[in-house]
């Protein structure tokens, strides 16, 4: 029931950024909570508070959930497929390193690869800014 609550609240935070912020710039901004709660779960795991570093890789994973499952796979086409499987092999690759003694190391990888991500996509909503704020759905 708490991963079907994680995954409801990502979809909330994604609608709500969605209402206020043009698309692109709302998939920045849950990037970066993606990258955020990845590091607090680290933190927290080699604080020995595993709870809690549970938690937040619960709260990372459930917005690339949300991320994925807002692809537009017609418009988006080849790329949206792309993202997909990314997203979710992100998700597998970072329940599968919790509670590794190499989680750190792991995890540090999923952040880079997440930061380079989300800095792509920053690229891109700063070329699209000139255009319809709400035509830039991938």
């Amino acid at each position: 029931m708490t991963q079907n609550l994680n995954a409801y609240r990502a979809n909330q935070a994604y609608r709500g950024a969605a209402v206020t912020v043009a698309p692109l710039t709302a998939v920045v901004m849950l990037f970066d909570g993606v990258i955020m709660f990845l590091k607090r779960a680290v933190e927290a795991s080699e604080a020995g508070r595993f709870e809690e570093g549970h938690a937040h890789l619960m709260k990372a994973t459930a917005i690339l959930r949300g991320l994925s499952h807002h692809l537009n796979m017609q418009k988006g086409g080849a790329l949206a497929e792309r993202l997909f499987k990314t997203y979710n092999s992100i998700i597998v690759a970072s329940h599968r390193a919790y509670g590794r003694p190499d989680a750190g190391r792991l995890y540090q990888k999923l952040i880079k690869a997440l930061t380079e991500l989300r800095d792509a996509w920053k690229s891109v909503a700063a070329q699209t800014a000139g255009s319809s704020p709400r035509s830039n759905r991938a």
